[in-house]
């Protein structure tokens, strides 16, 4: 589902060039699960936007499904982050204006689906996430949890088979936490994902599959 071969990113600040990543190389297969784990500023964001075709490496190859992101333009770069990965943010980046249902369904207009039918695809992804109930209440009406659940439900919008998560319990207090930990678990296993969360949640990374920690640029 996802090769990531040999990548190194090193970036330019203050005429000095700071290497991130130094020489990674992984495969994700189908219903792998991964918790990325390390220091802060180690570069696990910078991995996981690498992994999700958020940035591109410095040098090194990715495959997002057996296909490389290298060399594609940002429309097939759009494209395929709409349809083939899930991503999952500490902070939620919802459109306050707007409300549970209309957050939801954006990847699906995105990628010119009808209204009808992505207004029942998002209504099915928000009782599965057990937001039923909320369907019409804005961004600022809804609990810290809630609005990470319905960033879950915008993630997983478009079926797809990866899903990466960045710190998805980072901002939220122990018990909902552990509700959204508990949420990522079922639909894990009732989807068939493969999952790559770079998290500090101990219960989460225990649940992983794998955990990896980057020092020095590179996984152990």
């Amino acid at each position: 589902m996802l090769e990531l071969t040999d990548i190194y990113k090193s970036y330019k600040h203050n005429g000095n060039t700071i290497d991130v990543l130094k020489g990674i190389s992984i495969t994700i297969n189908q219903g792998d699960t991964l918790a990325i784990i390390g220091a802060s500023g180690a570069g696990k964001s910078t991995l996981l936007n690498i992994m999700g075709a958020l940035e591109l490496p410095s040098t090194g190859n990715v495959k997002i499904n057996g296909r490389a992101t290298i060399g594609l333009d940002e429309t097939a770069l759009c494209r395929m982050r709409n349809r083939e990965i899930g991503f999952v943010f500490q902070f939620h980046h919802l459109l306050p204006e707007f409300n549970a249902i209309e957050n939801t369904l954006m990847p699906a207009l995105i990628s010119r689906m009808g209204q009808k039918e992505a207004m029942e695809m998002a209504r099915n992804m928000l009782n599965k996430v057990g937001l039923g109930n909320r369907l019409n209440h804005r961004v600022g009406e809804l609990s810290g949890g809630e609005q990470q659940r319905v960033a879950i439900a915008r993630a997983l919008m478009m079926n797809p088979k990866i899903l990466l998560a960045d710190e998805p319990t980072g901002n939220l207090d122990r018990n909902t936490g552990k509700e959204i930990v508990d949420l990522l678990l079922r639909i894990r296993e009732e989807e068939g994902l493969s999952m790559v969360i770079v998290t500090h949640n101990q219960q989460l990374a225990d649940n992983m599959t794998k955990v990896m920690e980057i020092v020095d640029g590179k996984l152990q």
